[in-house]
Parts: C-alpha cells; sequence; structure tokens
C-alpha cells in the first residue's frame, strides 16, 4: 500500500489520479494548534495594553495567552475518564510553535529588529508558567498528547521585518505590543501573515521554496530539541502551505499533514509522500459552540461516509488564567467523548500516526497488542463524502 501512496501524483502541482482512503470502522482524531505560543501575558500584560490605547476586550483572541500546567493538568484528567473499544484514552495531536519573540533582546534593539527564544530555551521575558513543561512531557508519556509541528513563529517573519522598515503606523503598534510583551493579535493585524505565507505586495503569496528549507529544517531541529523525537505530524500556521511546505516537511521526515476544514476530503497521500488528513468538525466553544447533539451527529455522517472524525480545538480553549475558556470547553469535550462512547461501541481513539500505519499495514500498536482496521483505496470521490 505504501508503494502505491507514492505513485498517487506524478509530478508538483497536478494530481491525475489521487487514491482515497476508507476505513471500516469509526475513528477519532483530535488536533489542537498553537501550543506553546506565548500571546497576552496574563492581567499585567493585558492592563499595560489598555494603558498603551489598545481597546481590548472585542475578540476572544484578545483573551489569548498561554496555558498553564493547571490547564493541562484537567486536560488530561478528562481525557484518561474516557476509554475507546481498545481500552485507550483519547489522545490529543498537540502541534507546537517552536519559538517566542526574546522580548528582552529585542528591548535592547529598541524594537528595530526580531529575535527569536527557542521553546527549549525557556519561555521570553516575564512569562512565567511553573512545571508547564513538565506537564507536556507528563502528558505524551501518559500516552493522551502528542506532540506535532506546527511552526517556528507563526506569523510571516519578512512581512514583519518589512512593516519595521516600511510602515511607521504598523512598526508603532508592533512596538506596543511587543512593549507588553505580547508578540501580536492576529485578528488585529492580519498584515502579518502566516510563516510560510506573505500577504502583502509587492511580493504576497508563499516563500520561495529555499526560504521554507530552512524555516522547516530549522522549526525540526527545534522540535527534535524540545522533545527529543522526531516530528511525524505537521501543520502549517493559518494552514497555509504549498507543495514546498509539504517538500520540505517530507525532506525532514514529516509523513502526515493536517489540513483545515475547508475542503474535507478523504485522506489521501500527495506527491510528496505525505498522508494527508482534513479536519471535519470545528470545536471551538471560546468562540461559538454547537450542541454536543449537533457534534455526534457530524461525527456520525463522518463515520457513515468510512472517514475518521477529525476534531479541531484551538488551545485556546483550554486557557483559563485570563478568561476562563477551559471549563466550557472541557465540559463539552467530555459530554461529546462520552456520548461517542455510548453510541459507538466499536470507537477507536487514534493519532495522525497511527492513521498512517492504517493506511499503510491495515494496523496500528494498541497497549502492548495490534488492532486491525480495514482501509478501502477508491480512486473515485463519491459526492456524498464531502458532504457538511
Amino acid at each position: 500500500m505504501w508503494n502505491l501512496g507514492k505513485r498517487l501524483w506524478n509530478g508538483r502541482g497536478r494530481n491525475p489520479e489521487r487514491t482515497f482512503f476508507f476505513v471500516d470502522r469509526p475513528l477519532v482524531i483530535l488536533q489542537s494548534d498553537d501550543w506553546g505560543r506565548v500571546g497576552v501575558r496574563d492581567t499585567e500584560g493585558y492592563e499595560t495594553l489598555r494603558r498603551n490605547g489598545v481597546q481590548l476586550g472585542q475578540h476572544p483572541y484578545d483573551f489569548y495567552t498561554l496555558e498553564t500546567a493547571d490547564d493541562l493538568t484537567a486536560l488530561m484528567e478528562m481525557l484518561h475518564r474516557h476509554r475507546d473499544s481498545a481500552d485507550r484514552p483519547p489522545c490529543i495531536v498537540m502541534n507546537f510553535v517552536l519559538a517566542n519573540l526574546d522580548f528582552a533582546r529585542m528591548a535592547a534593539r529598541d524594537f528595530q529588529e526580531i529575535c527569536l527564544l527557542y521553546l527549549a530555551n525557556g519561555l521570553p521575558g516575564k512569562w512565567k508558567r511553573p512545571k508547564l513543561f513538565e506537564r507536556y512531557r507528563e502528558g505524551i508519556a501518559d500516552s493522551v498528547f502528542y506532540p506535532g509541528l506546527h511552526g517556528l513563529t507563526h506569523f510571516c517573519r519578512t512581512t514583519v521585518e518589512a512593516a519595521l522598515q516600511n510602515y511607521p503606523d504598523r512598526a508603532e503598534l508592533l512596538r506596543t505590543f511587543w512593549a507588553a510583551e505580547t508578540p501580536f493579535i492576529y485578528w488585529r493585524m492580519p498584515w502579518i501573515g502566516y510563516e510560510y505565507s506573505n500577504p502583502e505586495k509587492p511580493n504576497a503569496g508563499f516563500l520561495s521554496a529555499e526560504t521554507q528549507q530552512v524555516l522547516v529544517k530549522r522549526t525540526e531541529q527545534e522540535f527534535r530539541k524540545f522533545f527529543s523525537r522526531a516530528p511525524i505530524s505537521a501543520c502549517a500556521p493559518g494552514y497555509r502551505a504549498n507543495g514546498s511546505t509539504h517538500q520540505a516537511w517530507a525532506d525532514c521526515g514529516v509523513k502526515v499533514v493536517q489540513n483545515g476544514s475547508g475542503a474535507p476530503l478523504p485522506p489521501h497521500f500527495d506527491g510528496c509522500e505525505i498522508l494527508n488528513l482534513y479536519r471535519t468538525i470545528d470545536i471551538e466553544p471560546s468562540s461559538r459552540e454547537l450542541t454536543v447533539e449537533k457534534y455526534v451527529q457530524l461525527a456520525a455522517g463522518n463515520f457513515a461516509r468510512g472517514i475518521p472524525a477529525v476534531i479541531s480545538v484551538h488551545s485556546i480553549n483550554f486557557h483559563s488564567s485570563l478568561k476562563d475558556f477551559r471549563t466550557p470547553t472541557l465540559r463539552v469535550l467530555d459530554e461529546f467523548l462520552s456520548a461517542l462512547e455510548a453510541r459507538f461501541p466499536n470507537l477507536l481513539y487514534i493519532t495522525d500516526e497511527d492513521f498512517f500505519h492504517i493506511v499503510n499495514e491495515g494496523k496500528f500498536a494498541a497497549n502492548g497488542s495490534t488492532v486491525c482496521v480495514h482501509a478501502k483505496q477508491q480512486t473515485s470521490l463519491p459526492s456524498q463524502v464531502c458532504a457538511r
């Protein structure tokens, strides 16, 4: 099956025959972005921004900060209350940003340039999160967290550097945020783009293949430093990735790419031999919340079409130090998982890596044994597969 996957695309940018994969039992994958990335520095940073003229509170991401050890402990406890048909708890794929702005070094340079502090070297400036890194590793060891590769900076460095040099109003806004040890609030400044994609003319579009290779390679190196393992799954910041991004990931050993819910295709390999997964259900209580019954209905629709229910829930939903998003999110997830377990007794909670093994080998390892899942290949795409 792996050799078949290699033949799915014949060359960059065209796809004459794509093979999709369908499974014969309910599979659930939890995916979550933005872990390790600092935002508004709790109450002190929030008030500093307000004193400097930034009106906060208009959007959930005005309250995006950084998870705490207690946030992770609560999430781990909730996940451990659940079991699938193989007696495994759900495992959330956590996509990490591997660097933050080094505010102290930047302040010493009058915020005229960007300096990075890699996650393996700690948190920047006055940011304090006791035992946070230990909780990451504890959850990974307990098989309820699975680390994925998100990016190095999340924003497009090329764009931000151009703003510092060429746009005084934008530069002033950036420095206001940085003086409060907050890197950005994206909805207020979408011109910062995403790591591999520059939204600004005259060079709008994806960064060059060479630049992306350098960025991805450094991100992979920092991932290895922090987690003592190679990344298997990746998700581009903002889901902005192209063939050059995929090739850079493939060159670093990435096997699975996570895509957003905008084009909910069944799983398939691409021309870089990477398995593509598409998110199918967005659970984001910080910004909007559906009923648990509606989430179950969406998952049941995925299972009926033979595709996994891939749940997207961003890290902000587990934050509590600036505003309590954690409590409603854990309640919704807890009820949702309980409902799935009751309705689908043969349910399996899997990771991206597990699904990679399923489509290549028809099985994956679970609790010291092997669980078999049949993955059917199909080149044509039934119209109902993409129904939302």
